[in-house]
């Protein structure tokens, strides 16, 4: 009893303990903001804000990490949009990378916990030799600097440990569904944005002062050479119109590929898939983007055949593609008559811009010189500069070069390309160059063993989605530019979906067996 007594009198002590030292936190914090909202300084409140819920973000994560990799992947799409209204502030710029590294902690301490299993990718070797070679690079004596060198290898590699995640948190198809069904409702939202920005301005979605490293960014206006129509290039909730351009790419890939996989499951979510198809069609062809433009029509035919190649030919499902494929073709023209209907001046300046700069017949067509000629002359520009056989070091040209400028008072080294396969060559060398050429080919075709091992499933318009993705970035995206492979937004649901695609075969052989032992039972 007498125990009993002093236990429950020592914790008492201590709830009042905590509850003092909250009470004196909370005083403090008070007093803090008090002297923010009397100096009218919004943007500090804002930040405090940010990070109150960051740090709940943290709890979370370290107390599960498969809600913590949609968080972060959740604080990636939006985090652009605070960094327009707080001035660029680079404290969000990496925050994303301190809970990127809070993810891997608790998903290290899960390992140990609940004996998860561990993906060991069919490319690891020639992964691990391009790492330990762009390592070795952060100290290339062409460098300036070896901040250039982390900022290169962190765009380069950071995220590569997202593939082991993914491949563990799909454990279910309930953990699919989740993924998938979140990344189709912030589709919906980034894209319904993106669209109506394309018709207000740049002034809707963006403050009036920019931050002057993002304001060209964010105010791009495109001309039509002809009839001089002018496009606005919207950002949405992103920094930059090339960002959001690209996030459609991986986004209509993504709700392409779930939408054909819930064709073969239960109808329910088989609405909100062909909802964000359509509304990313639309904001798609808003973009005045000829690029992203371009390959939404080329992804959309891809498909079209791979789901007839792919589908299962059992039980009239070939049929059943056939009519989704019509209705998604419908829902999509529905989708441009109203976009012409109440938007009409909108949509005549991009037509305009696509067709008289890259139709065949048009007088101003850029389309070969785009997608050939400058890419390939870019490329071959990389063998001008003196260092092309080792290379400047990585991370010495490319996005986050400014920053590193800015911040430590260094100045890059006076080379660059506008070709992704040439900025290897400029970064890493000669040696480097053969080494990624050997690691796209190593991933691409473990990629499509398991996209044909997955054909004739219900799983195979999801694997092929994530195949196709993957060759986007690493083949025609890389010949265009380095830019959409170190964005942090392609290079995360890149690993991440790469880590899921090699979960997938373990449904369908599940399914499979599933299936033969149910015939095998109503065999007589």
């Amino acid at each position: 009893m007498i125990s009993r007594v002093l236990g429950t009198s020592s914790s008492g002590m201590r709830g009042g303990q905590v509850t003092l030292a909250f009470i004196v936190v909370g005083i403090l914090v008070a007093y803090s903001l008090s002297d923010y909202i009397l100096a009218d300084d919004v943007n500090s409140l804002v930040l405090i804000a940010l990070a109150v819920v960051a740090c709940a973000i943290v709890v979370v994560i370290l107390n599960n990490w498969r809600n913590g990799l949609l968080l972060l992947l959740i604080w990636m799409l939006f985090e652009d949009f605070a960094r327009k209204y707080l001035g660029n502030n680079m404290a969000i710029y990496f925050g994303k990378d301190i809970l990127a590294l809070i993810v891997y902690l608790s998903f290290f301490i899960a390992i140990r916990k609940e004996k998860l299993p561990i993906f060991r990718p069919p490319f690891r070797m020639p992964l691990l030799l391009i790492v330990w070679f762009g390592f070795m690079q952060i100290f290339n004596p062409g460098s300036p600097s070896i901040f250039f060198g982390l900022m290169g290898f962190k765009l380069f590699f950071y995220y590569v440990p997202l593939m082991i995640i993914g491949y563990a948190y799909l454990s279910s198809e309930k953990n699919l569904r989740r993924f998938f069904f979140l990344n189709l409702i912030l589709l919906l939202i980034i894209g319904s944005l993106g669209g109506a920005q394309s018709v207000l301005g740049h002034t809707f979605l963006n403050p009036q002062n920019l931050q002057e490293d993002i304001r060209d960014l964010a105010m791009n206006y495109r001309t039509s050479p002809i009839t001089g129509l002018t496009s606005y290039r919207p950002t949405s909730v992103f920094v930059s119109a090339g960002r959001y351009a690209d996030y459609l790419g991986v986004a209509w890939v993504s709700a392409l590929g779930f939408t054909g996989f819930l064709l073969f499951r239960q109808k329910q979510g088989r609405t909100l898939g062909f909802v964000a198809v359509a509304v990313t069609a639309g904001a798609l062809l808003l973009t005045a983007s000829r690029g992203a433009f371009s390959w939404g029509i080329i992804n959309a035919a891809v498909f079209s055949i791979a789901f007839l190649w792919g589908a299962p030919w059992h039980n009239g499902e070939v049929i059943r593609v056939l009519r989704t494929i019509q209705r998604t073709t419908f829902g999509i023209l529905v989708a441009f008559f109203f976009l012409a209907l109440l938007f009409p001046e909108a949509l005549q300046s991009r037509l305009s811009l696509y067709y008289e700069t890259m139709s065949p017949g048009s007088s101003h067509s850029e389309l070969a010189f785009r997608t050939w000629a400058y890419p390939l002359e870019n490329f071959l520009g990389a063998f001008d500069f003196d260092r092309w056989p080792y290379g400047y070091g990585i991370g010495t040209c490319g996005l986050g070069v400014q920053y590193v400028s800015r911040f430590f008072h260094v100045v890059p080294p006076n080379a660059g390309v506008e070709s992704g396969f040439g900025e290897i060559v400029l970064q890493l060398g000669i040696v480097g160059l053969v080494l990624w050429l050997v690691l796209t080919g190593a991933i691409l075709l473990s990629v499509w063993r398991v996209v044909i091992d997955l054909r004739g499933t219900m799983w195979f318009p999801l694997g092929f989605a994530i195949f196709w993705f993957a060759f986007m970035v690493f083949v025609p995206y890389m010949w265009g530019g380095m830019v959409a492979y170190e964005d942090f937004i392609i290079n995360a649901y890149l690993w991440v979906l790469l880590g899921m695609l090699f979960r997938l075969p373990e449904f369908a052989h599940a399914e499979k067996l599933v299936l033969a032992s149910a015939n095998s039972t109503g065999t007589p």
